[in-house]
C-alpha cells in the first residue's frame, strides 16, 4: 500500500525520498478529498525529475509535480507528489472541481509544457509575447471594452487591465501581468547562496523582510542551523515594522483615493515614522541587509530600544486618533462600505490569503497557524472582518497595525540576550525544505530542493499576490468602472511578486 502523504511543520527540511510518489488518480483524489474537508492548496509546482538527487536514470525527461496542502487548524503541511512521464506531458486538471488550483496549473503549463487537461481558463500566467493573448470578450448592444495599462499614470509597475463593460457596469475584468518577467526562481538556483539572499530581498521591493526571512529559513533548515533568539526577535520586529509601514501607507492611499486629504497627510507622516524605525534598525528604509542566513547583521542597543519604545508609544496614540477620525466619518464610510465586495465563499474557493482573506472572514495567519521564529513565543491575535468590502480591507489594516505595535513593544520589553548570527554549514543533499512567512500582504511560501551534491536544483517562490489577484477581478464584477481605482488600492497587490 502506497504512503499517501508526508506531514511537516513550517521551517522543516526532510529527505526527498520521504515524499510519497502517488499515481495520478490517487494524487488527484487526495487533493480533492482533503480540500473538501479541512485542507487548502498551499502550493502546487513542478520540477524536472531527472534533476532530483537520488532519482533513477529513467527519470530523465519526466516531470514531478509536488502538492502542499495546509492543515491550518493542526499547523502542519501534507506533502506528496506524482510523476508525469516524458511521453505523456499532461495530467487531469483539478480546477473545475477546485478553483484554487487554477493559477498553479496554468503556471505548470507555462513553465514545463505539461497540460492540465480540462482546465476551463487555460491561459498564460505571465505575458510572453505582445500579440495573441486570448482576452475574454463580451459582445452585444452597449457592450464595450476599456483597456488600462500596461503603462500607468502613477509610479506602479506595468500591468494590463481589460474591462468588459455594459455602460458603466463592469461585467468582467481580466488582468494580464508579467511584463517584466525577471526569472528570479531560475536565478536562485544558479547564483551563490550569498548572492541569492540579495535576490530574495528583490522579489517584491516592499516585502524585503518577508521574503528575506523565508529564504533565510530555507537555508537554515537545510543546514540545521539554530538561529539565536535575539536574532529571531529583531527579525520579528523588522517584519512588523514592514507591515506597519505598508498598512498605514495603504490607509493613506485609500484616503487620497476618496479625497479625504487630512487623513491622507497624517497616515503618510506615520508611514514615514515606521519606515524610519526600520531604517534605524537596518540602515535601509526597506530593511535590506538586515536578515542573513544564520541571523542578522545589526543589533539594537539599550539606547535604541528605549528610543524605539518611546516613538512607538507616540505613534500608537497618533494612529488611534487619526484612524478613529477616518473611520468615524460618514462620508468615508459611505464610500468604502459595500464597495468591491468579495464573499467568504469566494475567498475560500479561490484560496485567498492574508488581509484580503481575513477581510472576508477567513482566519488565516501564518504567524498563528504555522508559528515560526519569535511568533512561537509571542502570540498575535488574528483580526477578522466579515463584510469583504473596501471598508473591511481598510479596517483590517488598522486592526493589524494596532496588534503589530503591541507585539513590538512586548518584544522590546523582553528582548533576549545573546549572539546575533551563527555560521551556517553546507546544505544537506537530496533534501527538500519549506518556509512560510506572514508578509504584510499575506502568506509567503518558499520551497527548495537540493541534489546529491547539495546544490539547489529547484527554488519555488509564492508571493501572496499570486493567490489574490483574482480577488480584484471578483471585487469589481457588477460594480461601476469608476470604483476600480479604489478597489485596486484596497488590495494593493504586487506586480513584481507575481512576475517571478
Amino acid at each position: 500500500m502506497e504512503q499517501e502523504e508526508l506531514y511537516v511543520r513550517n521551517g522543516a527540511s526532510f529527505e526527498l525520498k520521504l515524499v510519497p510518489v502517488l499515481k495520478e488518480d490517487s494524487f488527484r483524489r487526495k487533493i480533492l478529498e482533503e480540500c473538501s474537508r479541512d485542507a487548502r492548496l498551499v502550493n502546487l509546482f513542478a520540477c524536472p525529475a531527472g534533476s532530483l538527487g537520488g532519482g533513477s536514470p529513467d527519470d530523465d525527461g519526466n516531470i514531478r509535480i509536488f502538492a502542499m496542502l495546509g492543515k491550518d487548524q493542526e499547523g502542519k503541511i501534507a506533502i506528496f507528489s506524482m510523476n508525469i512521464p516524458r511521453d505523456k506531458s499532461s495530467f487531469q486538471s483539478l480546477t473545475s472541481e477546485l478553483a484554487q488550483a487554477h493559477m498553479f496549473e496554468r503556471e505548470i503549463l507555462e513553465q514545463f509544457g505539461i497540460t492540465p487537461v480540462g482546465h476551463p481558463w487555460l491561459k498564460p500566467v505571465r505575458r510572453h509575447s505582445p500579440e495573441g493573448y486570448p482576452f475574454y470578450r463580451v459582445d452585444g448592444e452597449e457592450a464595450h471594452e476599456v483597456g488600462v495599462g500596461p503603462v500607468h499614470a502613477g509610479i506602479i509597475e506595468p500591468g494590463h487591465f481589460r474591462f468588459q463593460c455594459h455602460g458603466e457596469e463592469i461585467l468582467n475584468l481580466e488582468i494580464q501581468l508579467g511584463y517584466q518577467h525577471r526569472g528570479i526562481e531560475k536565478m536562485m538556483e544558479e547564483v551563490s547562496l550569498e548572492r541569492a539572499v540579495l535576490l530574495a530581498e528583490s522579489i517584491a521591493g516592499d516585502t524585503v523582510i518577508g521574503h528575506a526571512m523565508a529564504y533565510c529559513n530555507i537555508i537554515e533548515s537545510l543546514s540545521d542551523a539554530q538561529v539565536p533568539p535575539r536574532a529571531e526577535a529583531i527579525r520579528a520586529i523588522a517584519l512588523e515594522l514592514e507591515r506597519l509601514s505598508n498598512h498605514v501607507g495603504d490607509l493613506g492611499s485609500l484616503s487620497t483615493d476618496i479625497g479625504f486629504l487630512p487623513a491622507a497627510a497624517y497616515f503618510g507622516r506615520l508611514r514615514g515614522e515606521f519606515s524610519n524605525l526600520l531604517m534605524e534598525a537596518s540602515g535601509n528604509r526597506y530593511g535590506r541587509s538586515l536578515c542573513r542566513p544564520g541571523g542578522i547583521l545589526f543589533d539594537l542597543d539599550l539606547e535604541m530600544i528605549d528610543n524605539f519604545r518611546k516613538r512607538l508609544l507616540i505613534a500608537q496614540k497618533d494612529l488611534k486618533e487619526i484612524s478613529e477620525f477616518f473611520f468615524g466619518k460618514s462620508s468615508v464610510l459611505s464610500r468604502l462600505e459595500e464597495t468591491g465586495v468579495v464573499s467568504t465563499q469566494a475567498a475560500k474557493e479561490l484560496g485567498l490569503v492574508g488581509p484580503t482573506a481575513r477581510a472576508c472572514g477567513c482566519g488565516l495567519d501564518v504567524r498563528t497557524d504555522y508559528a515560526f521564529g519569535m511568533y512561537r513565543f509571542q502570540h498575535i491575535p488574528i483580526s477578522k472582518v466579515s463584510s469583504g468590502d473596501v471598508y473591511a480591507r481598510a479596517l483590517i489594516r488598522w486592526l493589524e497595525s494596532q496588534r503589530s505595535i503591541e507585539f513590538i513593544l512586548d518584544v522590546l520589553n523582553q528582548m533576549p540576550q545573546g549572539d546575533l548570527h551563527i555560521t551556517t554549514s553546507a546544505l544537506k543533499p537530496n533534501h527538500m525544505a519549506l518556509a512560510m512567512v506572514e508578509g504584510w500582504r499575506g502568506e509567503i511560501v518558499h520551497a527548495a530542493i537540493t541534489d546529491s551534491n547539495s546544490r539547489i536544483v529547484r527554488y519555488k517562490i509564492k508571493d501572496p499576490s499570486f493567490n489574490n489577484w483574482m480577488a480584484l477581478s471578483m471585487a469589481v464584477r457588477g460594480a461601476q468602472i469608476s470604483d476600480f481605482p479604489l478597489c485596486n488600492k484596497s488590495f494593493n497587490l504586487s506586480y513584481a511578486g507575481h512576475d517571478l
